[in-house]
């Protein structure tokens, strides 16, 4: 089975946020620097159901976990 692509805007769609370009700059301009010692899974600015999604993404190494890194390394 071949995995799926996954953009920035996707993964903020999947996440119920605003998905622009520009939403997405915001997002990360008024959540960064998120520090090392915090999980991406475990930021604050997270819903529960976010988190888990972006925890399983990680944990499961899903077709979601490249975009999930890149929104990592974004917010640090």
């Amino acid at each position: 089975m071949k995995a799926e692509y996954h953009s920035l805007n996707d993964l903020f769609l999947q996440l119920g946020l605003g998905n622009t370009d520009k939403d997405i700059d915001n997002f990360i301009s008024s959540h960064s620097p998120l520090p090392e010692s915090v999980a991406l899974a475990d930021a604050p600015f997270w819903t529960p159901a976010q988190a888990e999604f972006i925890r399983e993404a990680i944990e499961e190494d899903s077709d979601w976990s490249e975009v999930v890194d890149e929104l990592n390394a974004a917010l640090r």
